[in-house]
């Protein structure tokens, strides 16, 4: 791609740093189909240059990612007609029902994070704000995590969609089993201190320090020789892997498929998630997230 629309591209010190930012700030930064398309270039960009020894993904504005786009842009971007993304007319979009949703599904919410995950590069996450839902997958797909304060982290869509948590299913790897369960049917959110104790975050800066810092510590991962940086990242990926990582999110990808048709049965076909006609909130009417406190229910 020459430009981008719903992101940026740039470089620092001598284009040894890619940084990649969501730029939806109005709306923190949710994940539509162009943004997701664009992103994959970016990734795919950054990779193919020998320059880069480091590539960032962050957020503009207040938070780094509020989860897939449930409102307008997205709906536009389904929509038959000029304004249609052409993604909508591949990859099993033309096929319709379970089958058309599942290969849609598979192709930009999995297989993509999956791919960014293994990208040839050393990626850092720079998070900052409410990180909900498939805001964990865009994080998660990176091989460290940094933060500043304002951070929290949570996946609602079981307690407001009826679903059995994002695509790209890295939750009991990352919260471990048991917080898992506990996140994904209270919806709470955790803190970014919480998530450092977990080691799911690697740094936390201060408010109003994230961008400076991020830098910073990049610096200090692209003085790494790159074959070593890279046989490093193989060396843990492919540790869980062999534990049954990829595996996992495969059969948790099924799962999530057949949470979808649960509710197209129960709903005739209306809807493919959980809404207040089938007994639930409804994903604007659910309750606010709390945070996760161990002392309370």
């Amino acid at each position: 791609m020459d430009s981008y629309r719903w992101l940026l591209y740039d470089t620092e010190d001598d284009g040894t740093i890619a940084v990649i930012t969501l730029n939806r700030p109005e709306h923190r930064n949710p994940q539509n189909r162009g943004l997701l398309v664009e992103l994959d270039d970016a990734f795919g960009r950054a990779e193919a240059d020998d320059d880069v020894r480091v590539v960032i993904l962050r957020g503009a504005g207040a938070a780094f990612s509020a989860g897939h786009d449930m409102g307008r842009v997205s709906a536009a971007e389904r929509a038959p007609g000029p304004g249609q993304h052409p993604t909508y007319r591949e990859n099993g979009g033309t096929k319709g029902g379970v089958e058309g949703w599942w290969r849609q599904e598979w192709h930009y919410f999995f297989d993509n994070t999956r791919r960014w995950r293994d990208l040839r590069k050393i990626t850092i996450a720079s998070v900052q704000g409410p990180v909900y839902s498939a805001g964990l997958m865009l994080m998660w797909a990176c091989d460290l995590i940094v933060a500043d304060e304002t951070a929290v982290f949570a996946d609602v869509v079981g307690t407001r969609l009826g679903m059995c948590g994002v695509e790209y299913f890295a939750h009991p790897w990352e919260f471990g089993p048991r917080k898992a369960k506990e996140l994904l049917l209270t919806g709470d959110s955790l803190s970014v201190d919480e998530a450092h104790r977990l080691g799911m975050v690697s740094k936390v800066f201060p408010a109003g320090r994230l961008e400076s810092d991020t830098i910073e510590f990049a610096r200090r991962i692209a003085e790494r020789p790159t074959a070593a940086a890279l046989m490093i990242k193989e060396s843990v990926n492919q540790t869980q892997d062999n534990q049954g990582f990829y595996n996992a999110l495969q059969a948790a990808f099924t799962l999530h498929e057949l949470n979808h048709a649960h509710w197209a049965v129960m709903s005739k076909g209306e809807s493919l998630i959980q809404t207040p006609e089938l007994g639930g909130p409804g994903w604007q009417q659910a309750r606010p997230v709390q945070p996760l406190d161990p002392h309370h229910p």
